[in-house]
């Protein structure tokens, strides 16, 4: 089968790579029928992520039809079309029992790895390097899904894949990343980053009842976006956040700021230029510009909610400001399981239609030309879904 694969940074190809096969009973096989490109995986593109190995197949937002199932499946026929979340969960340990899917116990087989960076580890992920299991990715052919008789989900008749792919993730992180600041009515909500996660974002805060969303980001396409979905904008390279958040919310400051953006966060001063060259010489794995923005910004007694993935260690964190406003941090891989039918309701009631992201649709072949004009916001690029 064709699949997309990590070489080294910068570096993705579309090789020829041997199909999927059963290796547990709770597996099952699916024939890929969309999959795309998430801000996350770019992490992987441009080197940040470690335990990378050239070869690695890519991709965590896919769905598709069953094609053959192991023994123990008995949740699904050959020929159901699903959507699988992009944590991968056993669906009996004690964090699945719990509804904190993406910190399964039983899914990561390399869980020592992750223990030396992390303490604990949490659920292995599709395509997302050997630290998190090492599993194949769905920007392919074909794809091998663990644990099948928990993670896939049926799609109904009369739902094109485009509204539903992104059930996978960005749907259900940008949900939860809202859903963590436990918006009040009346609440001002600030968030960071209109990428694809950041537009969703934006409007599941409107969805859980804030009364203003504010979005800061630099590129005018991301931020018309933005606007179209209700939220006021910010432009970081025109006005300083910080200073345009106060004036905007009376001196008080938003009641949640969430960090849409993650480890690769840009800035304008000189704590970015700072956080550019160390995490260049490997000083420092990750930019944390933006979540220190956030943290400095959020209000007295508020929530600062973090969905942007971060991979290690960060410097000159104002954890001052944390402990002495009363902040409240918030974060986590997505427990995808939880929201895959509270937010397919909402599509079919016609509260959302999530398709509104995409600006790409680009043959499977074409994922070296796609990473790149999506890194690099080429052709006003914001989201990029593959067809195989």
């Amino acid at each position: 089968m064709k699949a997309v694969c990590w070489h080294s940074s910068n570096d993705v190809r579309v090789d020829n790579v041997p199909d999927p096969k059963i290796l547990n009973p709770r597996d099952a096989i699916l024939k890929i029928t969309s999959t795309a490109i998430c801000g996350s995986d770019l992490h992987l593109y441009d080197g940040y992520i470690p335990t990378m190995k050239s070869g690695d197949i890519l991709g965590h937002e896919f769905m598709g039809e069953v094609v053959e199932l192991g023994s123990e499946v008995k949740n699904l026929k050959i020929g159901d079309r699903v959507v699988v979340p992009f944590t991968i969960s056993c669906g009996h340990c004690f964090f699945c029992n719990r509804d904190l899917w993406s910190l399964c116990d039983n899914s990561n087989p390399n869980k020592w790895m992750a223990e030396k960076f992390y303490g604990h580890s949490p659920s292995g992920l599709f395509g997302y390097s050997h630290l998190m299991g090492g599993y194949a990715g769905g920007q392919a052919e074909y794809v091998r899904v663990p644990f099948a008789d928990v993670g896939p989900m049926k799609v109904p008749d009369g739902l094109t894949d485009e509204q539903v792919l992104f059930l996978t993730d960005i749907f259900p992180t940008g949900y939860m990343a809202a859903e963590n600041c436990n918006i009040q009515p009346g609440d001002i909500i600030a968030i960071w980053g209109c990428g694809p996660v950041g537009q969703f974002t934006i409007r599941s805060a409107f969805m859980l009842g804030a009364e203003r969303v504010i979005a800061i980001d630099r590129f005018p396409e991301r931020l018309q976006m933005a606007k179209d979905a209700g939220a006021e904008i910010i432009n970081y390279e025109e006005v300083d956040p910080g200073e345009a958040l106060k004036e905007m919310t009376g001196g008080r400051g938003p009641d949640a700021c969430i960090d849409a953006v993650g480890m690769e966060a840009h800035g304008t001063d000189a704590m970015a230029l700072y956080d550019t060259v160390k995490q260049a010489v490997r000083l420092e794995t990750d930019r944390p510009f933006v979540l220190r923005q956030a943290i400095v910004a959020c209000r007295k007694g508020g929530t600062v909610s973090v969905p942007g993935v971060y991979g290690g260690f960060i410097d000159k964190m104002p954890m001052g400001a944390i402990v002495n406003k009363g902040l409240t941090l918030r974060s986590g891989q997505t427990h995808v399981h939880k929201y895959l039918h509270p937010l397919l309701e909402r599509i079919q009631n016609g509260e959302i239609d999530p398709s509104f992201v995409i600006t790409h649709k680009l043959p499977l072949e074409d994922a070296p030309k796609a990473y790149k004009i999506f890194r690099d916001k080429q052709e006003n690029c914001i989201k990029v879904v593959l067809k195989p």
